[in-house]
């Protein structure tokens, strides 16, 4: 008797996990630059696409090609009963908020920005902290004595990037220069490889020999100018890496592919918890990336300071400032 009732039990258990994978209805909008940006939008699509074949759950997704199109699709998402619908980027954060009050037993995943309703999961990144790694990095690695930043679109967030690469750089060389550029101050800087190539060069002939690209689809010109002219460049958000081995120092690697999973799994599971999750090295929402491509750029040494660095990070003996607290790189 006790054995058929744990097998009931079991079965029961088993069925709620398979119903709530059958209701499972995900979606995904990025923000503009393309789900094939090979940075932050097409972080989340791993992610998205990392569940789909771990589970077999097919999800919707959309790509935003002009401001028009944000608070439709989100409409039409959650009219259609998707759950959760992941927004990754600043800009939807007020779309979010209305079109998540129309419909409160939808969950939203916001990612990069912060939404205070019972419905809405807001996921944010200690950019600065893997911002610094790559910014020791670089100023390791010059033989100039001169690194370069390039963002996107002009904006609080970017700035956090920029911070911290600058005090990662200072941190182990107080001499060095940071030279420092922004694409522009419109989306259309997410998706301007043209503009990034343009700023690379500049640096460059500045005395630049590593440059670190947090734009988007623009750092695709970035890097392509590093490989032309025979310097570093480090990727952002996924690992880019492989795109140019030899060329490539480094990612900073921010986990928005881990946030998507995470969203979807949580809601199969019946675990979807709402409010802010700030995400840093300690947490593993970001890094720096070692791999075969660009493994015979570093030496031992070299690796091993770096990965000291983020220890004293974890464990809060460096303290690195975000530009957002002050609205300034004092620190």
């Amino acid at each position: 008797m006790k054995k058929s009732i744990m097998a009931l039990a079991g079965l029961v258990t088993g069925l709620s996990i398979m119903t709530a994978q059958a209701a499972l209805k995900p979606s995904v909008i990025y923000d503009m630059g393309g789900k094939f940006d090979k940075s932050f939008n097409q972080a989340s699509y791993n992610g998205a696409e990392q569940y789909l074949k771990d589970t077999g759950t097919k999800y919707a997704d959309f790509e935003i090609k002009n401001e028009a199109q944000r608070e439709q699709v989100m409409l039409r998402m959650a009219q259609r009963g998707h759950s959760p619908i992941v927004v990754a980027g600043f800009q939807q954060a007020p779309i979010v908020e209305r079109v998540a009050k129309k419909f409160p037993d939808t969950k939203f995943v916001l990612i990069d920005a912060v939404v205070d309703l019972p419905n809405v999961r807001s996921v944010v990144f200690k950019e600065q902290e893997g911002s610094f790694l790559v910014g020791a990095l670089a100023a390791l690695k010059s033989k100039t004595d001169t690194v370069s930043f390039i963002g996107g679109m002009d904006i609080p967030l970017i700035r956090k990037f920029a911070c911290g690469y600058e005090q990662g750089a200072k941190y182990v060389n107080n001499d060095v220069k940071v030279l420092q550029n922004m694409t522009g101050t419109t989306p259309a800087a997410w998706n301007d490889p043209a503009k990034g190539s343009e700023l690379a060069r500049a640096q460059f002939d500045q005395g630049a020999d590593v440059v670190y690209g947090a734009a988007g689809g623009t750092g695709v010109g970035i890097n392509q100018a590093a490989v032309d002219s025979g310097k570093l460049a480090i990727g952002v958000d996924s690992n880019q890496n492989y795109m140019h081995p030899g060329t490539m120092l480094t990612s900073m690697v921010k986990r928005v592919d881990v946030a998507v999973y995470k969203a979807f799994e949580d809601v199969a599971n019946d675990n979807f918890t709402s409010g802010l999750q700030v995400l840093g090295l300690k947490e593993e929402g970001v890094d720096w990336a070692l791999d075969e491509f660009n493994q015979p750029l570093l030496d031992e040494t070299v690796v091993a300071q770096i990965n000291n660095l983020k220890q004293e990070i974890i464990d809060g003996n460096i303290s690195v400032h975000n530009w957002e607290d002050t609205q300034s790189c004092t620190y």
